[in-house]
């Protein structure tokens, strides 16, 4: 994602919680300057309820500002920040790309 120009995600799932042998994770990621072109195919691909993603990074991605399936809220970043089922609001983890070597 960073070579495609991606500049912040943001890791939700059971990664991201006290679990000690954490499930899945899932990531949003802010679109604004990516060059989708460059990114990796299995990234942009949602057929088969995203299994190239799976079996490529074991996790999910979505386009941060993109609505949000199935969810009360409207977008990603605003969907991977409520508790499931309740409207409480959670933590996520963001990540700045330029930063990552």
């Amino acid at each position: 994602m960073k070579v495609a120009g991606c500049e912040r995600a943001y890791v939700d799932g059971s990664f991201v919680t006290s679990k000690a042998l954490p499930g899945d994770y899932d990531v949003c990621y802010e679109t604004v300057g990516m060059t989708r072109a460059k990114l990796d195919p299995a990234l942009t691909s949602f057929a088969n309820g995203r299994a190239a993603q799976k079996a490529k990074f074991f996790g999910e991605f979505f386009p941060a500002h993109s609505p949000a399936t199935l969810a009360p809220r409207p977008i990603y970043l605003e969907f991977f920040q409520q508790v499931k089922y309740s409207n409480r609001k959670k933590g996520i983890v963001a990540l700045d790309l330029r930063r990552l070597e």
